[in-house]
This record gives C-alpha cells, structure tokens and sequence, in this order.
C-alpha cells in the first residue's frame, strides 16, 4: 500500500466513544478513509454518510474491504468481535478494556501473531498534555527516585444512569471503564508491579457495579520502596490533582483533566491550532522552592498517526500487544484482589517498552 493511500476503516459500534473519539479522529486524519459501520441505530447512516452502514459485525466483516476494523462496542464483546476480525484478515484497533480475562487477551495476541496483523488497544490518555507533563518531569529525573504516585481520574455523576457501563452486566462498573486508562499510564512509566491491592465498591445509592476504585501497585522489589495509588470515582465533586508524584528530591503536582475530550464533545477539529491546550501548568517543588512546568499539549492524533504506521510500515503500534496484556493482567489482578481480600502477586516479567529506567 502506498504511503499516500488512506487506510479503509470500518467502525463496530456508534456508540458515544465512536461519535466522541473514533469518528473525529478518522475524519481529521488524511492517513485514514472510513468506509463501513456496523450499527443498528437509524440516526447512524445520516451521521457516517461516508459510510457503508451494516445491520451486524458479522454482515460488515463479510460485505465491507475494509483492511482496518475498529471495536467500540460493549465490553463483553471486544473479544469475539475482535477475533473474529481478525480471522477475516483485518488488523484490529480495540477500545479499552482490551478484553474481561487475560486468558481472552492473550488469545488474541497469539491470533494477530500467527496472522501478520497488527493488533492495538486505544489508550488515549497516554497522550492527555497531564500524562505527557508528568513523563517529562520523570525523564529529567527533576524528583529523584519517585517513590509515591498518585493518579486520580474523578467525576461527578450522582445519578445512576440506565446504561450498560453502569450495569451489573462483565465488564460493567468503574474499573473496567476508567480503569485500564489508569493501569495502562503507571506500566507505561514503571513497567509492571510486584503485587496489586484493590478497594472497589459501589458508593451511589442504586449502583449495579462498582463505582469507586482504589488501586495500589507495589513496585518495591525494584531499586526501593514505590507504591503507586490509582484512584476513580463517580461520587467526587472536588477533584483532586489529576497526578501527584513524590521522590527523594522533590515532588510534582499537576491539576485538571485534558482538555481533548472536551473539545471534541464540542466539534472542534482535532489538531487544529491550539489543539490540547488550555488546562493548568504544573507545579514542581524542591528544597529550592516551587516552580512552574509548563503543560505539554494533549495530541490524541498522535496515536491513530503510530497506528497508520505501525500498519504501513510495520513499526510497532501506539500500544503493543504486550503491553494491553500486562495491563489487562493488573486489571484482573485488582479485581482478584477485591474478591479474595489482601495483595496479590504478580509473576515477573520484562518492564514494557516505554517504561522508564527502574531507578527514577
């Protein structure tokens, strides 16, 4: 395929995150065409007039000549829709989570291996200017060896809502929603931990899924004790500092959710002059005082741009295989901790690509 061909791209699913997140991000990127989605909403073919409009996946894998399939459907059923795009012989974008199981995940990972295709899981916010602050500020190694993180993705949603992310269905409730953000940014700096403690409960009065999670990743088998504490609630109306990070020469705070998601909610073109800005800087302090760290722009562009490549020129993808799998076995290692009590243990394994250097 030529550098210059965009890739046809079908969409399963046109449910909020494919009209929030996919479909502006394929429009406003030249690398990208898309050209079928499956859905039964009536509203859907008016929405995608680009689009040829399937009543079912399995109609879309058998009519559409898309070569890239995205699956932004229910949680409970990444798994079999990405398999099943897979064996078509598409390359597979997924939304988060990955999958329920691990075992699900890695079933995956081996099916695109034997395939020659290219298998990736959309974990934007590693590109939320935030995430992007804090990587900087660790990679300068400005606080010494971090030894506390704190990681808050809040929200307040008092109401129980009638939708399957609040349902008692698998794959429903906080953790497998805002979860796999939050496992998926701490592996990308730290790799993986050595053991997992989890508080999930359900704090709204009619909660059929948990909506309160409190996460602690041990990483102190590595260079000195760091505990990593992940937090998401639907119950805060005072949000916290989206990261505090502690070290042995100071510490980092930076406040504010991205602003990306916003501004496409609000029809802005991603990329577009500007685009990314607008939260607070962060706030560096140290026996020298505090400082300002200007906050890098947000660039959730930047993932579909590594995924094109990844599939043009066989670069790795944004998120590699083994990476969706080391976070999906934090997330299952949470939720066996919150079922059985106490720290779970985690087998070791290589610290993914993009972990910084054990001693930060």
């Amino acid at each position: 395929m030529s550098a210059a061909t965009p890739l046809r791209t079908a969409l399963l699913g046109y449910g909020s995150v494919s009209q929030v997140f996919h479909v502006p991000l394929l429009r406003a990127l030249p690398e990208f065409r898309l050209v079928a989605a499956a859905s039964q909403n009536p509203q859907t073919p008016a929405a995608l007039p680009e689009a040829q409009v399937f009543a079912t996946p399995e109609a879309l894998l058998a009519g559409s000549d898309a070569e890239l399939v995205v699956v932004a459907t229910p949680n409970r059923t990444h798994f079999a829709l990405a398999r099943a795009a897979l064996e078509s012989g598409r390359h597979v974008l997924v939304e988060k989570p990955f999958t329920l199981t691990v075992g699900e995940a890695q079933a995956l990972v081996t099916l695109a291996q034997e395939r020659g295709l290219v298998l990736s899981v959309f974990q934007n916010r590693r590109w939320d200017g935030d995430f992007l602050t804090l990587q900087q500020v660790l990679a300068g190694r400005e606080l010494g060896r971090v030894t506390a993180l704190h990681s808050h993705f809040d929200r307040f949603r008092p109401q129980v809502r009638d939708r399957w992310r609040e349902s008692d269905e698998p794959g429903a409730g906080i953790w497998y929603d805002l979860g796999p953000h939050l496992v998926d940014q701490a592996l990308t700096l730290f790799g993986l931990p050595r053991r997992v403690r989890a508080d999930l409960a359900r704090m709204r009065s009619g909660a059929r899924s948990d909506d309160h999670a409190e996460v602690t990743l041990d990483y102190s088998d590595t260079g000195g004790e760091r505990r990593v504490t992940l937090h998401a609630s639907m119950l805060t109306a005072y949000a916290a500092p989206r990261f505090v990070a502690h070290g042995t020469a100071g510490s980092f705070v930076i406040e504010g959710l991205d602003p990306q998601e916003e501004a496409l909610k609000a029809g802005e073109t991603p990329g577009a002059p500007g685009w990314g800005l607008g939260a607070p800087d962060g706030r560096l302090f140290s026996g020298q005082g505090e400082r300002a760290v200007p906050r890098l722009p947000g660039d959730y562009p930047a993932f579909y741009r590594a995924l094109a490549a990844a599939i043009r020129e066989g670069s790795p993808p944004p998120v590699t295989p083994q990476q969706a799998l080391d976070t999906m076995r934090v997330l299952v290692a949470a939720q066996r901790s919150q079922d059985q009590g106490g720290w779970v243990s985690l087998e070791p394994a290589a610290p993914p690509a993009r972990a910084l250097d054990s001693d930060l």
